[in-house]
């Protein structure tokens, strides 16, 4: 254990505040939307949104959420298949877990869409507004998709300001998606919040199994040599 250097550790502990955290805050929402609850935070979400939703504002807004919506991260994750089989040499490990976080968090939303049964504010089939709302999708697919990239950005050998540049950009559009769905009026703020909680835990989840995993498949490789 002396071998292993503090960074490591405080990887794993950030690693274990945030899934906490997490799914903390996502328990603790999903509970009051079960028991029908109402948020005040709701209320004051959708009076802020429908100060600012001007036609432009809409309309920006409406451009934004497309790049959360099924047919964009879709198409984006065949496209990600492809460049991790590419550039990384076909390196399994990568590939598969980038599989298995989108495909997870396609059925957690599905499933938990389900369990949860909250109808939305609005049902607007043009915004993707169709269907439960809690967790929002649009909250939970990109922080899970673009938050992957994001952390291969983070192992990759670019330099730091290149990467601070991509992955900062990179949060912030995961952001403006998700809040993207409020002046949209398709979504509950508590819907929001409940989606990026859920994308953050399985996200980090996925990363950090995938990091044992190719921490393991190191130390086997050298006892090979």
């Amino acid at each position: 254990m002396k071998a292993i250097p503090a960074r490591t550790y405080i990887l794993i502990m950030t690693a274990l505040v945030l899934i906490g955290g997490g799914f903390y805050i996502f328990t603790e929402l999903g509970e009051d939307v079960l028991e029908n609850e109402k948020f005040m935070i709701d209320q004051q979400a959708a009076d802020f949104a429908d100060s600012i939703a001007t036609p432009g504002v809409t309309t920006f807004f409406a451009w934004v959420t497309e790049l959360g919506s099924v047919w964009a991260l879709s198409l984006g994750s065949l496209i990600m298949i492809a460049v991790l089989w590419y550039f990384y040499n076909r390196k399994k490990w990568r590939i598969i877990y980038f599989i298995i976080a989108m495909g997870g968090i396609t059925i957690l939303i599905t499933g938990l869409k389900a369990a949860f049964g909250r109808d939305r504010p609005n049902i607007l089939e043009q915004y993707d507004g169709t269907g439960y709302s809690f967790p929002s999708g649009h909250s939970t697919g990109p922080i899970v998709f673009y938050g992957f990239i994001m952390y291969l950005i983070i192992r990759s050998r670019m330099n730091k300001l290149g990467k601070w540049i991509i992955n900062v950009a990179l949060g912030i559009l995961i952001l403006l998606i998700a809040f993207s769905r409020l002046p949209l009026g398709v979504h509950y703020f508590t819907d929001v919040i409940g989606g990026l909680s859920l994308g953050l835990t399985w996200l980090v989840t996925c990363i950090a199994i995938l990091e044992i995993t190719l921490w393991r498949s190191g130390l086997k490789k050298k006892k090979e040599l």
